[in-house]
């Protein structure tokens, strides 16, 4: 009978070491599935729309320039610039005049914050900014 009993406790101590194993399987997949959406998630802001294909080189050279030369840029170019990519330049300049002219670094983020809806794939860089610039 203590045999039957022992070997009664083993199976049910295996199951319940079987079934959380599974359990730790679930939560490790569920892990990763959240890591591989957080990474699907970030936004290259040379891959959005809205900026015709002739002004690419233009650009890159701005950015070189720094933020003077994106804000020459963006009066120049930036109304035939278009949201979201219009968005991420000028949050590119943000953070480039941020250090030399805080009060237009603020200015400009509220533009682009007012205007960008939380549907936009600039939405997530804006909320990452928003505590330095508000």
């Amino acid at each position: 009978m203590t045999k039957l009993i022992s070997i009664l406790i083993i199976v049910v101590v295996l199951y319940g070491c079987w079934h959380l194993f599974l359990y730790w399987e679930d939560v490790k997949n569920q892990k990763e599935t959240q890591k591989k959406e957080a990474a699907a998630a970030q936004v290259n802001g040379d891959q959005l729309p809205g900026v015709p294909y002739a002004l690419d080189r233009s650009l890159e050279a701005a950015k070189k320039d720094g933020a003077a030369g994106l804000r020459k840029w963006l009066k120049t170019y930036g109304p035939s610039i278009q949201d979201p990519r219009k968005a991420w330049i000028e949050l590119d300049y943000v953070v480039a005049v941020a250090r030399d002219d805080p009060n237009e670094a603020r200015r400009v983020f509220g533009q682009v914050k007012e205007r960008t809806p939380a549907t936009s794939p600039v939405y997530p860089r804006i909320k990452q900014l928003e505590k330095t610039y508000q």
